[in-house]
Formats: C-alpha cells, sequence, structure tokens
C-alpha cells in the first residue's frame, strides 16, 4: 500500500474535455478527504473511494469536507488553482495523505490529486489542518504549465 502525490490521470483528461471548473464563483465543487497509510493513491486513482479512508471523528465525515476560497491565475504561462486551508475540530486521527476530488457536475466524485503528507499526521483530541502551499506558479496546489 502506498500514497504517491500526483494529480490524477482521469483529471487531466477531464480538463481536456471540459469536465473541470475552478471558478469562483459558479465553478465546481470540489472535496478533500483524508487517508490511512493503507491506501493506495496514485495518478491512476480514478474516483473518491471509501477505502482506507481515515474513519468518522469530530467534525471529519466519510467523504471529508467540501473546498472553499478557490481561486485561479495564470502569470509566466503557469495557471494555478488555490483553496482556503482546511481544519477539522475534536478530531482524534492518523493521516497518511488526502485525494482532492469533485463533487458536482457531469463527472461526480472524479478524482483530481492526491497528497502525500511524507509520513504519518496526528491529531489527538484536536485540530487537524491543511495548509494549502503559497498561490504561486512555483508552489500552488494545482500547477499547469507548458
Amino acid at each position: 500500500m502506498a500514497i504517491t502525490q500526483a494529480i490524477a490521470n482521469a483529471f487531466k483528461k477531464q480538463l481536456l474535455e471540459g469536465d473541470q471548473n475552478f471558478s469562483s464563483s459558479g465553478g465546481d465543487v470540489f472535496k478533500l478527504a483524508l487517508y490511512t497509510s493503507s491506501a493506495t493513491l496514485n495518478s491512476a486513482t480514478t474516483s473518491f473511494t471509501t477505502t482506507n479512508e481515515v474513519a468518522n471523528t469530530g467534525t471529519y465525515a466519510s467523504g471529508g469536507d467540501p473546498l472553499t476560497g478557490q481561486n485561479t491565475s495564470i502569470a509566466s504561462g503557469v495557471a494555478i488553482v488555490d483553496f482556503a486551508d482546511l481544519s477539522f475540530t475534536g478530531v482524534t486521527l492518523t493521516a497518511r495523505g488526502a485525494m482532492i476530488y469533485k463533487t458536482s457536475s457531469a463527472v461526480t466524485n472524479a478524482a483530481v490529486a492526491i497528497l502525500d503528507f511524507g509520513a504519518d499526521k496526528t491529531a489527538t483530541s484536536g485540530t487537524f489542518t491543511i495548509q494549502f502551499p503559497a498561490f504561486t506558479t512555483a508552489a500552488a496546489i494545482l500547477r499547469i504549465s507548458g
């Protein structure tokens, strides 16, 4: 079992087919779900799965939570996407990674990106926060360049 950080291959195809919309107003709804180290997630992952998802605890429930504050930009030929940081409170959990996936429109539960935390991250009766990187062409969570 392994979680490998990647942009989902199916997502790349969906972009070319016009099935993904990151617009801040009227765009698709994206969620983030947490996974244990027993999960197998990588670029071949096509959709959200509950297999080896972190168990319900505190404000974390199966499927995770919607991402908010989505924003897009382009600079120096690089298109970027950003989301607001996401916190789950009152949780006791251990997560090795996460999946960003789309929950709205024609292609539902479609995997967008797999996040590998590099090691198990834990929270005990506390807050578990996903802090997204800076909204820059070198660091944004999703970047597309030529």
